[in-house]
C-alpha cells in the first residue's frame, strides 16, 4: 500500500505535552465495527467482560540519550539497541562524524569506541562498561529519551516519573509502551475486581519507533528490530483465557506485535524470547489478540499502520478525524482508544 494512504491531518495543538493527573483520567474513545463512543481510561472496567485477559509490557525506560564529544566537535547519542554486554546500535547526530575507531567521551571516565556504520544509518559503539556499570553511568550522565513531538525531546524532572509505566520493571527500552501509562493502582483494582485477568511481557522499544517511513510504498519498508520475552506463565494464561472463551487484550502495539511474533497459525503460543521485526500492515491476519488499547499515533507511522490493519483503515481515519473534532490529545502522552479486530 502507498503510504500516503495512512496520512491525515492533525492540528499542533492536539500533542499532548504532559499526561493528565490522575493517569486513568485520560480520555478513551472506544471504536466497533459499528459505533464510536467517548469513554474515559476509568471506565476500562465496563468495557471489558469477567474471564478477559490484558497484557501489559514490562519494559523499563532507560536515560538513553547521551551528550557526548569526537574530539572537539558535539554528538548526540540515543541508544536504541543492546547486542552485547557493553555493546549498543545507536542513532547518532551527526552520524557522518562517526567512524570505526573513533572515541566518542561523554563525561570524565565515560566513553565508547566507534565498532561500525551500518547500513540501516545507525552505529554500534562499544561502551568502556557493561552491565549494570553502563547502567549506572546512563543514570549518572543521560536523560530520558523523549520523542520530538513532545518539547522537542528535551526531558525535565518530572519525565523521570511521567515516562514510566506502573510495571516498569526490566530495563532495556528507549521508549515508553504509551498505553500503559494510563493505568493506576486503582484502576488495576477495579479490573480485578471485575474478573479481568492480566499478564506481562517484556519488549525493550527501541528508537526507532519515532523513525518516519521515509519510502513511497509500505513493501518497502524495513521494520526496526527490537528484543522480547514471554514467560511460560504469561503463556499459559493465554492459553487459560482461549481455553475459557475469554479474549485476549493487548495493552498497547508493543505488547500486540510481541504476542502476534510469538504466536503460532493456530493461535496457540509458547514461551519466546528473541528478536521481532514485524511489520503489520492492512492485510495481516491476526492470529491471538482479540482487542486493542492504544494511543493515537503520527500520520504516516507504522503504528497507524498497524491499527488500521487491526480495525480497518477507513475505520481508523474516521475514529482520528472524531477524535480530532472532540480534542482529544495525541501521541505518547495523550488519550488513548480501545478498538475491536476487524471481522474479515
Amino acid at each position: 500500500m502507498r503510504v500516503d494512504d495512512f496520512d491525515f491531518e492533525l492540528p499542533p495543538d492536539r500533542i499532548a505535552q504532559r499526561p493528565v493527573e490522575p493517569r486513568d483520567a485520560a480520555r478513551l474513545l472506544r471504536v466497533t465495527e459499528s459505533a464510536l463512543s467517548d469513554c474515559h481510561v476509568r471506565d476500562l472496567p465496563s468495557l471489558l467482560d469477567p474471564g478477559d485477559l490484558v497484557v501489559f509490557n514490562d519494559t523499563k525506560v532507560i536515560p538513553a540519550r547521551l551528550a557526548g564529544r569526537r574530539g572537539a566537535a558535539q554528538v548526540s547519542i540515543t541508544l536504541h539497541q543492546s547486542v552485547g554486554a557493553d555493546l549498543w546500535r545507536v542513532f547518532a547526530k551527526p552520524a557522518k562524524r562517526l567512524r570505526p575507531g573513533d572515541r566518542v567521551s561523554f563525561a570524565e571516565g565515560f566513553a565508547a569506541d566507534v565498532i561500525e556504520r551500518r547500513p540501516e544509518g545507525d552505529v554500534v559503539l562499544r561502551f568502556d562498561r557493561g552491565g549494570n556499570a553502563l547502567m549506572q553511568a546512563l543514570h549518572a550522565h543521560g536523560s530520558i529519551p523523549l520523542p520530538p513531538y513532545i518539547r522537542g525531546g528535551i526531558a525535565d524532572s518530572r519525565d523521570s516519573d511521567d515516562y514510566q509505566t506502573i510495571f516498569a520493571r526490566k530495563e532495556g527500552a528507549v521508549a515508553a509502551p504509551t498505553a500503559a501509562l494510563h493505568f493506576t493502582p486503582a484502576l488495576l483494582e477495579a479490573l480485578e475486581r471485575r474478573g479481568v485477568q492480566r499478564a506481562l511481557v517484556t519488549l525493550h522499544v527501541g528508537a526507532g519507533t519515532f523513525l518516519p517511513v521515509k519510502v513511497e510504498d509500505t513493501t518497502d519498508h524495513i521494520m526496526h528490530e527490537e528484543i522480547g520475552v514471554i514467560n511460560e506463565e504469561t503463556a499459559d494464561a493465554i492459553a487459560a483465557t482461549r481455553q475459557r472463551g475469554g479474549r485476549i487484550i493487548a495493552i498497547g502495539t508493543t505488547s500486540l506485535r510481541l504476542l502476534e511474533s510469538a504466536a503460532a497459525e493456530d493461535g496457540s503460543i509458547q514461551p519466546f524470547a528473541g528478536a521481532t521485526s514485524l511489520f503489520i500492515t492492512p492485510g495481516y491476519r491476526f492470529k491471538l489478540v482479540d482487542r486493542l488499547l492504544t494511543n493515537f499515533h503520527l500520520p504516516r507511522s507504522t503504528l497507524f499502520m498497524l491499527v488500521a490493519a487491526f480495525s480497518g483503515l477507513e475505520r481508523m481515519k474516521q475514529a482520528y478525524g472524531h477524535a480530532t473534532q472532540a480534542g482529544y490529545r495525541f501521541y505518547s502522552y495523550g488519550d488513548c482508544s480501545l478498538l475491536d479486530r476487524v471481522t474479515v
